[in-house]
């Protein structure tokens, strides 16, 4: 520990208020087969949770903006988008391990009572994130035409991806920064700094893709710019807040070469566990791409409140994370348990909520995308296939992060892979059988995706959780 409790920790690394959704705990405590937490587990979860849920949400509203923003331009540069900014979420999703790694790291080392060496891997983490990120921003910009090629597209669609991802790409080298000094600081049970970053970092982005798009009138070559400028001045900040604290802490600001290739080993398998999920997402985009325009452009509407809605999902387990490693750093398995139990719960009932929204409130928003009948009723029908699937999009999100706290990387790579094998031949037979409508087509694609996919994901975590060779204590 760092000379705290660890609830103290928790409060005064992020300082919110979640009285009110401890009260929600308490229901779902009572409705719960496995009984109630140890006391205070709640308001450690939740005091992580909730400012992790709004950092997490504004990223999304990133892509959504792009898309709202875009999606007026026309089909064509809306479709364009639809490929360009899952190419470049890939690429930045690959190298989530930045972020995952660097939480589990930092943490353990928090929890053993080292706070120089937590900031340590975070500086190192830091480091190696820059490096990478100019070595894939040159590959992207280079690469841009045949990846776009690669995916599907042609003609108009082509050029609008193009155009946008080469505008993009100078922005990795920040994209990666944030993930980095994002990870360190939830190591660190700061949750709240990422928020206020990601908050002001979300609406300089909504400002200044308007004024580039059509105030300057760049069209998509604005939007991925203003994207690209706003992620490079978010990674400064968000950097700068790490650096301050490793000062203070008189660790060495410098690269340290042993540090950095230990980063990069301890995240090898978690690249390859993100690296099957990003495979799944690109080859949902490819079936999309055969199925046409319209099915891609509404793909891309559902692709992005999807990604809102799982993001959402996923602070609980960036809770998770940052405190399983806490704990496990402390040898304290019994509040490993409790963490584990009361994260699921919470997930399977955020996930059940948003997946109402998602598909009950579908008709209301996808209008704000597009001005297209027929890409509103694909992207309609599709989020009402998505919503139906988030409950037990919960409970994965939510094992992911408590097996990526202990460090079980490993497993999940090899998780990863299989999930990916199942998923493979289910994708393909909606290219290959499905009807020519577009609703029906981009229904079943989602039905494959967010159906089978997530549910051999959730049984893989769901049993390696159920066993205790994920537990291993010390920092």
């Amino acid at each position: 520990m760092d000379g705290r409790p660890f609830s103290a920790a928790c409060k005064a690394g992020t300082g919110t208020n979640t009285d009110w959704l401890l009260w929600i705990g308490e229901r779902l405590a009572r409705i719960s087969p496995v009984g109630h937490p140890p006391a205070g587990v709640d308001r450690q979860i939740l005091t992580l949770a909730v400012p992790a849920l709004g950092a997490l949400v504004a990223e999304p509203l990133f892509v959504l903006v792009d898309s709202a923003i875009v999606g007026h331009l026309g089909t064509a540069p809306l479709a364009g988008l639809a490929l360009a900014s899952t190419i470049l979420i890939t690429v930045v999703g690959v190298c989530v391990f930045l972020a995952y790694a660097t939480t589990a790291a930092v943490a353990r080392r928090l929890g053993s009572g080292d706070r120089p060496g937590a900031l340590q891997l975070g500086v190192d983490g830091m480091w190696l994130a820059v490096g990478l990120g100019a070595v894939l921003g040159v590959v992207t910009w280079l690469t841009a035409p045949w990846l776009v090629t690669w995916l599907g597209a042609s003609g108009g669609v082509a050029t609008q991806a193009v155009t946008y991802l080469r505008w993009s790409a100078p922005g990795l080298p920040g994209m990666l920064l944030v993930l980095a000094s994002t990870g360190a600081l939830r190591g660190l049970l700061d949750t709240r700094t990422p928020l206020v970053v990601a908050s002001v970092g979300a609406l300089g982005n909504a400002i200044l893709n308007v004024v580039l798009v059509y105030g300057v009138g760049m069209g998509i070559a604005g939007s991925g710019l203003g994207t690209a400028t706003t992620q490079v001045a978010m990674g400064i900040a968000l950097g700068a807040v790490v650096v301050r604290g490793a000062r203070r802490t008189g660790t060495a600001l410098r690269p340290a070469g042993r540090g950095i290739l230990a980063n990069a080993r301890a995240g090898g398998p978690l690249f390859v566990r993100t690296l099957s999920l990003r495979l799944a997402l690109l080859l949902t985009v490819v079936v999309a791409t055969s199925l046409g325009p319209v099915p891609l452009a509404a793909h891309q509407v559902v692709g992005a409140v999807w990604g809102l809605a799982a993001f959402a999902l996923d602070a609980l387990a960036i809770a998770a994370q940052a405190l399983v490693g806490h704990a496990l750093g402390a040898s304290d398995v019994r509040l490993v348990r409790a963490l584990l139990r009361r994260t699921l719960q919470w997930g399977v009932g955020a996930g059940a909520a948003l997946g109402l929204a998602l598909g009950g409130l579908s008709w209301l928003y996808v209008p704000l995308f597009t001005s297209s009948e027929a890409v509103r009723q694909a992207a309609t029908a599709a989020l009402v296939v998505a919503g139906l699937a988030m409950p037990m999009a919960g409970w994965t999100f939510v094992l992911d992060g408590v097996l990526i706290g202990a460090g079980d990387g490993r497993f999940l790579a090899w998780a990863g892979v299989g999930t990916l094998a199942i998923y493979v031949p289910c994708a393909l037979v909606v290219q290959h059988a499905s009807p020519s409508d577009a609703v029906v087509g981009l229904a079943w694609l989602w039905a494959a995706f967010a159906g089978v996919f997530m549910f051999a994901r959730a049984v893989t975590t769901g049993l390696r959780a159920r066993g205790s060779r994920w537990l291993v204590v010390g920092a």
